[in-house]
């Protein structure tokens, strides 16, 4: 019996969560029928995935995972250090993602909220991705504030994302 509790009350989370996916702040987009609601596990600075649905964080580009920037001479994980970083912000609780479409690699893009907080501005005002201006112009500030204060990617030398791939 005590298993059947168990399940009964993460359902009644979950619901409550889902609950949530409507009742995001004003900024965010809404959030209708495709919603998705879980925990995410961390691909790299852009990309997530919550039960079993790719997912691309609209708006900004991070440094793929296996590039690398360059701090005062000194060669650093810039990917990693990006994805290590979103990793770190969400840790274990439920994100919410509005999907804006679905890319040609068929990862849904969205924008993703937890606890009210944009992941994707998030990631561009700490300085572990860039304003994909191609898209969107809605991280631009967010950029310019991280690139005027040197944090994270803006404190090296380092190419922009797309422009590594291109190489790459």
């Amino acid at each position: 019996m005590r298993g059947k509790g168990i399940r009964v009350a993460a359902s009644m989370f979950w619901l409550s969560v889902a609950a949530g996916c409507a009742t995001q702040p004003t900024t965010a987009p809404d959030f209708g029928d495709d919603c998705i609601i879980g925990r995410a596990s961390v691909q790299d600075g852009d990309s997530l995935e919550i039960r079993g649905q790719r997912i691309r964080l609209e708006g900004i580009d991070a440094p793929e995972y296996g590039q690398t920037c360059d701090r005062d001479g000194k060669t650093e994980r810039c990917g990693r250090i990006a994805a290590s970083h979103l990793r770190s912000e969400i840790g274990w609780q439920p994100v919410q993602c509005a999907s804006q479409g679905y890319d040609r690699y068929g990862r849904m893009l969205a924008y993703c909220y937890q606890d009210g907080t944009d992941l994707n501005e998030m990631m561009v005002r700490s300085g572990h991705a860039v304003a994909y201006r191609q898209y969107t112009r809605r991280y631009v500030s967010a950029e310019t504030e991280a690139r005027r204060a040197g944090r994270g990617i803006w404190a090296t030398d380092f190419d922009m994302p797309w422009d590594w791939r291109r190489v790459n």
